[in-house]
C-alpha cells in the first residue's frame, strides 16, 4: 500500500510554485471528494500532477500529446457528474484545443477546470512558441467562463479549491517560476472578489499573477515619494470585480493596471472596460506590447519587456500627471 501524501497547506510550503500548489490542492481534495479527477496531455511531471497519479491511478488519465482529444474527454467525463482538471501549458489550451474548449465545454457550460501552466514570458528559454501571451483574451471572450490567475501559492492552493465548488467551466492560469509570497493563512480567495492589500487614495495600482508583488514594491517605492498609491489584486479577471475597479477610479482618480499578458484583451483591457462605462480615468497599462518575445533568461525577459518596479512606478507618475491635466 502506497503511503498517503501529506496535502495539508503548511507555512513551509507558501514559496513553493503556483504548481506545486495546485498538485497540493488537489491532493487535499481527492479524499474527500472522489469526483476529482486529472486529465493531462503528457505533461504530468512538469505540471506536478504525477503526486496525485501515484496516489490516485484509477482517476488520472495521459492523452497524450492531443490537447482538443483532452477537452473532449473532459467534457464526457463532466457529463457523467465528475469535476474535470485538466492540465498542460497555457499556449495549448488556449489555441490548440481552443474549439472543443468553446464548443464542448463552455457552450453547455460544463465542469471542467483548464488549469494551465507556464503563462507568459517567465517560461524563458522555451522561447515565443511556447510564451502564451493571448490566453486571458482568448478565455475571457468565451461566454461562461471564469477567468483566474493567482498571485502567489496559498492563493493558488485556494483557488483551485474554489474552482472545484464553482459551477461550470474555470481557467486557471499558473507560471513557470515560484511567485513571491503575498498571503498568509489568514487569507480566504473568493472567485470574482478583488483583494485591496494597500489603501491609498493618489493612484491605484491594479495587478494581476506575478504583476501583483511588484505592484506592491512600487508602492512602497511611490510612497517614499509622497505619492499614496493604493493596491489591488484582481485574481479573478471574469468574472471582474466591477465594484472595487470603480471606486478605485472615483477615490484615487488614476490606474495602473499591471500583467505578464499582452496589453490587448487581458486585465488591462477588462479594467477599461469597467472605467469608461462607469468612472473614466486616465489609465496607464504595463503589459506585453504587440509583440512576439524571445527565448532568455525569464528575469531579464521581463526587465527588456518592462514588466519590473520601476516602469509601475513610471506608468503611476504618468497617470498622476494625466489626472492633474
Amino acid at each position: 500500500m502506497k503511503q498517503m501524501i501529506n496535502a495539508e497547506f503548511s507555512k513551509e510550503d507558501f514559496n513553493m510554485s503556483s504548481r506545486e500548489a495546485f498538485s497540493k490542492a488537489l491532493l487535499s481534495m481527492a479524499p474527500e471528494n472522489n469526483k476529482v479527477i486529472v486529465i493531462t496531455a503528457d505533461l504530468g511531471l512538469t505540471i506536478s500532477v504525477n503526486k496525485f497519479a501515484e496516489q490516485y491511478p484509477h482517476r488520472f488519465f495521459n492523452v497524450g500529446i492531443a490537447e482538443q482529444d483532452m477537452m473532449g474527454v473532459a467534457a464526457g467525463f463532466a457529463t457523467e457528474g465528475f469535476i474535470a482538471f485538466v492540465t498542460t501549458f497555457a499556449v495549448y489550451a488556449s489555441m490548440r484545443g481552443c474549439e472543443q474548449v468553446r464548443n464542448a465545454i463552455a457552450y453547455p457550460n460544463l465542469n471542467v477546470k483548464i488549469v494551465a501552466s507556464h503563462g507568459g514570458i517567465t517560461v524563458g528559454e522555451n522561447g515565443a512558441t511556447h510564451q502564451s501571451l493571448e490566453d486571458i483574451a482568448i478565455m475571457r471572450s468565451i461566454p461562461n467562463m471564469s477567468v483566474i490567475v493567482p498571485a502567489d501559492a496559498i492563493e493558488t492552493f485556494q483557488a483551485i479549491k474554489a474552482a472545484a465548488k464553482h459551477d461550470g467551466p474555470v481557467y486557471i492560469r499558473l507560471g513557470r517560476p515560484r511567485f513571491p509570497k503575498i498571503f498568509d493563512e489568514k487569507y480566504t480567495f473568493k472567485i470574482g472578489q478583488a483583494v485591496i492589500l494597500k489603501e491609498g487614495n493618489d493612484v491605484a495600482l491594479i495587478g494581476t499573477g506575478i504583476m501583483v508583488s511588484k505592484c506592491l514594491e512600487a508602492a512602497g517605492l511611490l510612497e517614499i515619494e509622497g505619492i499614496d498609491a493604493r493596491v489591488i489584486n484582481v485574481h479573478t479577471i471574469k468574472p471582474i470585480d466591477k465594484q472595487t475597479i470603480i471606486s478605485a477610479a472615483q477615490e484615487t482618480g488614476a490606474i495602473v493596471t499591471a500583467e505578464e499578458h499582452s496589453c490587448f484583451g487581458g486585465l488591462g483591457s477588462a479594467v477599461s472596460e469597467v472605467i469608461c462605462r462607469n468612472a473614466p480615468v486616465p489609465v496607464e497599462f504595463i503589459g506585453i506590447q504587440d509583440k512576439f518575445c524571445e527565448s532568455g533568461n525569464s528575469e531579464k525577459l521581463m526587465i527588456k519587456n518592462g514588466l519590473t518596479v520601476n516602469e509601475i512606478v513610471v506608468a503611476a507618475k504618468r497617470a498622476l500627471l494625466r489626472k492633474r491635466i
